[in-house]
């Protein structure tokens, strides 16, 4: 399964021409990935709170094709392409909703690793997690 969510652009999001700024794709992605864990019926937080572990990004590669403007419409599909015992893959697609839906906007390849928050060394994912991450598997 993949999930998918859609996010208005607003103003904030843009540059002075209402483009979309490159940065604010990685805080919508963000967004993604934490709803799509909401979505298995888990909040991003119960992994520190009962675990004290944290997702951190590892590497990120944004490939921009297409520019969302301000008052688009952007839906982002997050899957899972690979899953370690402390790190994980995610392809995420940006595209434009509405009069020029379906428009390629763009793809970001996100590399998470799980770690202790008490001393940011890598750890294992517990089996909930585990579970919850292989659902994204495309």
């Amino acid at each position: 399964m993949e999930h998918k969510i859609d996010f208005r652009i607003y103003y904030e999001d843009t540059d002075a021409g209402g483009v979309v700024y490159h940065a604010r794709y990685l805080a919508l992605a963000e967004r993604a990935r934490t709803e799509a864990i909401r979505a298995q019926g888990h909040a991003v937080s119960e992994l520190l709170a009962d675990y004290g572990l944290a997702f951190v990004v590892r590497h990120a590669a944004m490939d921009y094709r297409a520019p969302l403007r301000l008052d688009d419409i952007v839906c982002i599909t997050t899957r899972l392409t690979e899953l370690g015992a402390a790190s994980c893959r995610l392809v995420q697609d940006f595209r434009r909703v509405g009069a020029d839906a379906g428009a390629d906007c763009g793809t970001l390849d996100v590399r998470l690793a799980c770690i202790r928050a008490d001393d940011g060394r890598a750890a294992r994912f517990p089996p909930l997690w585990r579970d919850l991450l292989r659902v994204l598997v495309a």
